[in-house]
């Protein structure tokens, strides 16, 4: 081999080696924040009133190999080496799994899905067959297209889980910084502290979520280096704790202290499991977050340096309490009291800030699937600000910001005590990842095409963990559980009302469509006018005519010279690249100039600017009219049927580009509007291959309706439900989904259209 090219791979390793550690440093502070703050409140939450810390060290031995099994098992075992594999292109967190699944099984969140979209680059994993390869995977395949109630189901469940996780964006929070803020106990006397807790944690709080607008790519520099200290802090006192107070204390991880603590406190211990469930919150970040590293780089980070350090931290707390029985009469068990005098204070900063860092962790992991649901209409829209030019997924919602505030205040507040916040945490922790365990079990037989047994045995090993500890928490439904419970139940009914009514919205839109034949015949001899400049009508429908445009063509007997039937659709993948976002197609004769257009995104794209968004939809339409003249369709212009792929300005480098400057290069033709017009607009067309005379006319007449402006047709709906219809969904329809539309924000296309150049048309539509 040549020296010079093994010294390039050399490099070209070191590089990729130096990237993956780089990330996993990084993840250190984005992922595991909540995760490494567990130790906080673990044992206190466990003895608090269940178990009693006896002389005989069984409950905290008990305790100590339960948290070391359930590390192991959960986060290590179930996410590390299986749940981290079934991301969607990158992207991972339960919207992610929903995604996938629903792909595979060819169904939708509406019935929009087009034979095009299957064929997008992200829609196959490496090109993976999307037909189950065994005949059980086949027939769970067709049973769920067949009925209507399984596809709801998977939604329900998909959607439960999402609820738990914006529920734990207010648990997480509240417990994490009160808990790190419940170490003043040690500086004051008892009687004064309980009443410097809750304010001290309230206003930090409040200066947390103050500074959500800013976005995490200001401070988040911060995250690594904060949680990597926390992490090497609470190792090294564990350490130290195991070696000064009790080095056997490894024996505690044998299996045969969790049957001992069972059989000595029965009731009690079972009870207690919730607060040892404790120990895994914020696992599933981990693979919630996937889709800003890399799998490698999330392994390495827990396995190397976040793993032992829990495991070294909750040893090193056994080891203190194992030889001291007497600190349960001054101060309730708790991290603290583990650690020595003199280190407090520092430790107590350091605390405090590895608490606001895993609470903003989950916030924006909050934040982050709220959007995936509204880009799959399963959640209201709301304002969405993207807080870095660079980080698409580094997102601010202002609405949903202040009611996690009010309602994290409303919890610390209302609780003042760890017992049952961490009863609620817990369950709401444990949903999620029971809700995960799920759908995963659906991935192993309808994705990865495994025998059903795979799946089995992952439920049976890890579903039977989970729902133990999930009953163990129910248990304090009363004691604070019903928190999740309550707030899950209000954000679902939301979401799913709002899915039912949009979805009902579009069934009346596709019954109540105008056919093409129709929109042809409209003639002068009707008293209909074509005026200058492109009309944009704006509609849900990839086929037909929406019921919209003829309301508006009744009322006002005119339209464009150029008309556009947009649709802005989000299909199932977390991104579409802007070489395949624009899907163009001629409606009716070429003579008629009206074209579709339908622009698709992921769930986790963003939409841009008006002014780009405008130009790169007359590029492509203009695009679509050459590649149709030409007769022979690109790479980048896929042809399906009366559809085509058309890619954007700055994708299709050899198509069609629009151009406001006065110079061309050699090898394309121009073509310019005459000299008294205010505004110069000028498609610069390549020369290969020529164009016909009908399409120079088409493109010069589209550079005429360009220069004239756009005019936004929107639809403004009335719903209604249909009389005869049930109390229940007539509450729904004309109350709760009447009331959010309302209220929403408009589609994030319509919103940063001029008002100026708007026109809405109003219509009752009876759901």
């Amino acid at each position: 081999m040549d020296p010079e090219t093994g010294n390039r791979r050399n490099n070209a390793k070191r590089e990729s080696w130096r990237t993956v550690l780089t990330l996993a440093y990084q993840s250190l502070g984005v992922v595991y924040g909540d995760l490494s703050i567990s130790p906080l409140y673990v044992y206190k939450s466990t003895f608090a009133e269940d178990i009693r810390h006896s002389d005989t060290n069984e409950e905290i031995y008990g305790v100590l190999s339960f948290v070391f099994w359930t590390l192991t098992l959960v986060p290590l075992l179930k996410y590390v080496f299986i749940v981290l594999r079934a991301d969607d292109n990158g992207e991972g967190g339960t919207f992610a799994l929903y995604s996938l699944l629903c792909r595979h099984a060819r169904v939708n969140s509406l019935p929009n899905c087009q034979v095009a979209d299957e064929e997008l680059s992200e829609y196959k994993k490496e090109g993976a067959s999307l037909s189950p390869k065994t005949s059980f995977g086949t027939r769970l395949k067709s049973g769920i297209e067949r009925h209507r109630f399984l596809q709801k189901l998977l939604l329900i469940l998909a959607l439960i889980g999402t609820c738990m996780v914006i529920g734990d964006g207010v648990l997480t929070p509240a417990i994490s910084v009160f808990s790190a803020v419940s170490g003043l106990e040690f500086s004051m006397s008892r009687q004064h502290h309980k009443y410097v807790e809750v304010p001290v944690a309230c206003i930090i709080l409040i200066g947390l979520f103050a500074l959500q607008h800013y976005g995490t790519h200001r401070v988040g520099f911060l995250f690594a280096p904060v949680v990597t200290t926390w992490l090497l802090c609470i190792s090294s006192i564990g350490l130290y704790n195991i070696i000064h107070w009790n080095p056997h204390v490894y024996r505690a991880l044998s299996p045969y202290y969790m049957f001992k603590f069972l059989k000595k406190t029965q009731r009690g211990g079972w009870m207690s499991l919730g607060g040892i469930l404790l120990c895994i919150t914020g696992s599933e970040a981990m693979f919630a977050d996937l889709g800003h590293f890399s799998q490698l780089s999330i392994k390495i980070a827990f396995t190397f340096m976040v793993y032992p350090s829990l495991i070294l931290a909750y040893m090193g707390q056994a080891a203190y309490l194992s030889m001291h029985h007497e600190v349960e009469n001054d101060y309730r068990i708790g991290f603290y009291v583990s650690v020595p005098e003199k280190l407090r204070w520092p430790v107590l900063a350091i605390a405090i800030l590895a608490a606001v860092v895993g609470s903003q962790a989950i916030i924006t992991g909050t934040f982050s699937i709220i959007k995936q649901c509204s880009a799959l209409d399963c959640f209201p829209r709301v304002k969405i600000v993207h807080t870095s030019s660079k980080f698409h997924g580094q997102i601010y919602i202002p609405e949903i910001n202040w009611i996690l505030m009010l309602l994290c205040l409303a919890v610390t507040i209302g609780f003042r005590d760890t017992k049952r916040m961490g009863n609620a945490a817990g369950l709401a922790v444990i949903t999620v990842m029971l809700v995960t365990t799920c759908l995963m079990s659906l991935v192993i037989v309808l994705c990865w095409h495994r025998n059903v047994l795979f799946a089995v045995a992952f439920v049976l090993l890890f579903g039977t963990v989970e729902a133990l500890y999930f009953l163990a928490s129910l248990i304090k439904f009363l004691e604070g559980a019903w928190v999740p419970v309550a707030l899950s139940f209000i954000f679902l009914l939301v979401m799913y009302v709002w899915h039912f009514g949009t979805l009902k919205k579009y069934e009346y839109d596709i019954q109540n469509k105008v056919s093409i034949n129709w929109l042809l015949s409209l003639s002068p001899s009707l008293g209909i006018v074509r005026v200058r400049g492109i009309g944009l009508i704006h509609t849900d429908l990839v086929t037909g005519i929406p019921a919209i445009f003829s309301h508006f063509v009744t009322n006002l007997p005119a339209f464009h010279q150029v008309l556009v039937f947009l649709c802005v659709k989000s299909v199932p993948v977390p991104h579409v690249g802007p070489e395949e976002r624009f899907l163009v197609g001629r409606i009716g004769p070429r003579e008629c100039r009206i074209y579709r257009c339908i622009v698709r995104y992921g769930y986790r794209d963003f939409h841009r600017d008006d002014v780009e968004f405008e130009r790169d939809l007359v590029c492509s339409i203009a695009e679509f009219i050459r590649s149709e003249s030409g007769g022979t369709v690109s790479a980048i212009n896929k042809d399906y049927g009366d559809m085509k792929v058309v890619g954007t300005c700055s994708t299709n480098m050899e198509g069609v580009h629009i151009s406001e400057e006065n110079d061309v290069g050699k090898e394309i033709t121009q073509m310019e509007m005459p000299q008294q017009q205010k505004k110069r607009v000028r498609f610069v067309v390549p020369e290969s291959p020529k164009m016909d005379k009908d399409s120079m006319e088409e493109l010069r007449e589209l550079m005429e309706a360009r220069e004239a402006g756009m005019a936004y047709i929107l639809g403004h709906s009335y719903v209604k439900a249909k009389q005869g219809s049930g109390l229940i969904k007539r509450v729904a329809i004309n109350v709760v989904y009447d009331f959010l539309r309302r209220n929403c924000r408009a589609p994030t296309y319509a919103s940063s259209v001029p008002h100026a150049s708007t026109i809405e048309v109003g219509m009752i539509c009876y759901l």
